[in-house]
């Protein structure tokens, strides 16, 4: 059985342990530990008996708009529901904080249209995103990625 729970500065060695291969491959931009520490209240764990399984963070942008990002499930339960879970818990508090979008650059588009987000042309996301977090891709300015939205 998946546990749920908000991540701990204790966590922070764990996650980038899991995301290290996506990081790598340029799937999941690379969050420093103090990056990592500044906003550990945006992550979400996945644990099965107490090992790391998945997290995703909610970054908010605006009032109105936040988004989903980092998300990371380990290989060996993939396909097993633990990122649509992650993905669902994460826009259930963007729904308790009164956000009524929430978007996502992703190269897993079917993913998150299965979770019923639709896809935006990425001029529509906040210019500030951009320059905060893509500038740091390597595939920057030639960007793959999809935007997509879910209304809440």
């Amino acid at each position: 059985m998946i546990e749920y729970k908000k991540a701990t500065l204790l966590d922070i060695p764990k996650m980038q342990d899991l995301v290290k291969p996506e990081v790598d491959k340029g799937i999941i931009l690379f969050r420093s530990s103090d990056e990592m520490a500044t906003n550990i209240r945006s992550y979400i764990l996945a644990l099965k008996n107490e090992e790391l399984k998945g997290f995703g963070a909610l970054h908010f942008h605006a009032p109105n708009l936040a988004e989903v990002r980092s998300l990371v499930v380990s290989k060996d339960v993939r396909g097993e529901g633990v990122g649509s879970s992650i993905v669902k818990v994460l826009l259930d508090e963007a729904r308790a904080f009164g956000v009524k979008q929430v978007f996502t650059l992703t190269y897993e588009k079917g993913f998150f249209e299965k979770l019923n987000f639709k896809e935006i042309p990425k001029e529509e996301l906040p210019a500030h995103k951009i320059w905060a977090d893509c500038i740091k891709c390597k595939y920057f300015p030639v960007c793959e990625e999809i935007a997509l939205i879910y209304y809440l």
